[in-house]
């Protein structure tokens, strides 16, 4: 059965953090319900807009997520229109799994109700640290007291699978502090956490005062690389010793918990992504991976359909992609399943690097599988580039 997830971008928040570079800002709530009608709109509009492109995009909706920017800002009359519409173009199985990003101190007892309503059944919780002067630091509006709140109060209200999400190397952050989040963190036995090391991105206010040597925004009090990478390994280890075990580069879960939406983009199947800055990857019906992205402002967004690039992948694109993709799961990378889908020839070229990156110790090549090393993990970006480089060179 061809199925699809389908995640709609909510860009809209109560403060900006200060590290963050997604198209997702303050706005006035007189654009709350214009945004909705737009996404309405194009829910409505894709189907027809995929058969232009000669795109097959499936009925059958098995993964939704609403993320952002909070969701949970909006007046629950409006998510509830957003998955009325959603429910009206496509399938959605009673199975599906169907998840709301909300920030800790941000979600009203009407908003929830709304979402068990929905059928809502896993809230992703942007924590990012459960130490009150890092969250504060860095723009953050709750305490650990609120967002260890939050959670109890979603899972009263009946909700059955919660994500926290912490970042490692938040400015003041330091190797005590880091163990103290994980600790609450472990807890409050949520089944999914997600954890990142932070990107100083020059697209984010931080990024910018760090990368010019300037004192805002806590800048100075940012962790070294090599601290964050001890911060994330030591996360690795403690998670699995509290049930949470790794299974993609940021992300752990109790058995059976794995986002499987997310699951979508490193496996490269079906998802559709309306809304501010969304992406996409379906297939045409010769089989193609097509991508498109959508508008990045909002303005220019609501004024019109908001998909704006259409790009359709190249073989040696795809390729590429299944390695960089496939080899963030811990499950890596099954190279029989890469010479089924595209040859046995493009695979074999690729063995001279695979024998470098083995003896560097980053990925493990077991016969058949490939997969990354802790050591690789920490150095993906790298082990990635390597492996692209190579690739578009066959």
């Amino acid at each position: 059965m061809d199925t699809l997830g389908l995640y709609l971008s909510i860009p809209f928040c109560k403060s900006k953090c200060t590290y963050c570079n997604f198209a997702s800002g303050v706005f006035p709530s007189i654009y709350f319900g214009q945004y909705i009608a737009r996404l309405e709109d194009d829910l409505h509009a894709i189907r027809g807009k995929a058969a232009q492109w000669g795109a097959a995009l499936p009925e059958i909706v098995d993964t939704v997520y609403l993320g952002g920017g909070t969701p949970s800002l909006l007046p629950p009359e409006l998510p509830t229109r957003l998955f009325a519409a959603i429910r009206r173009e496509f399938i959605v199985l009673p199975s599906a799994e169907i998840t709301v990003e909300c920030a800790p101190g941000q979600l009203e007892d009407p908003a929830l109700a709304a979402m068990v309503e929905c059928s809502v059944n896993r809230i992703s919780f942007g924590v990012q640290s459960f130490i009150d002067d890092e969250a504060k630091h860095t723009g953050r509006l709750h305490t650990r007291e609120i967002a260890l709140r939050d959670v109890e109060r979603a899972r009263s209200a009946g909700i059955p699978h919660i994500n926290v999400d912490l970042i490692a190397g938040l400015p003041g952050q330091t190797r005590a502090s880091w163990t103290e989040s994980l600790s609450v963190l472990a807890g409050t036995a949520v089944d999914h956490a997600s954890i990142y090391m932070l990107e100083v991105d020059e697209d984010s206010r931080l990024g910018r005062e760090v990368a010019s040597g300037g004192l805002r925004y806590y800048a100075p009090q940012v962790p070294a690389d090599d601290a964050i990478a001890e911060m994330y390994s030591e996360a690795t280890e403690f998670l699995a010793a509290n049930g949470l075990q790794q299974y993609e580069i940021s992300n752990f879960s109790r058995i059976g918990a794995e986002s499987q939406h997310n699951l979508k983009y490193w496996r490269r199947n079906s998802y559709l992504g309306l809304g501010l800055d969304a992406h996409s990857m379906f297939r045409t019906h010769s089989g193609a991976a097509l991508r498109f992205a959508t508008a990045d402002e909002l303005e220019p967004f609501l004024e019109s359909p908001g998909w704006t690039e259409v790009n359709r992948l190249s073989r040696e694109e795809e390729f590429e992609e299944a390695w960089f993709l496939g080899l963030r799961l811990n499950e890596g990378v099954s190279l029989s399943r890469l010479r089924a889908e595209f040859d046995v020839a493009r695979v074999q070229a690729l063995e001279p690097v695979l024998t470098e990156l083995e003896c560097e110790r980053l990925i493990t090549w077991t016969g058949e599988h490939v997969a990354l090393t802790a050591r690789g993990r920490l150095m993906s970006n790298e082990v990635f580039e390597h492996f692209l480089v190579e690739a578009a060179s066959i």
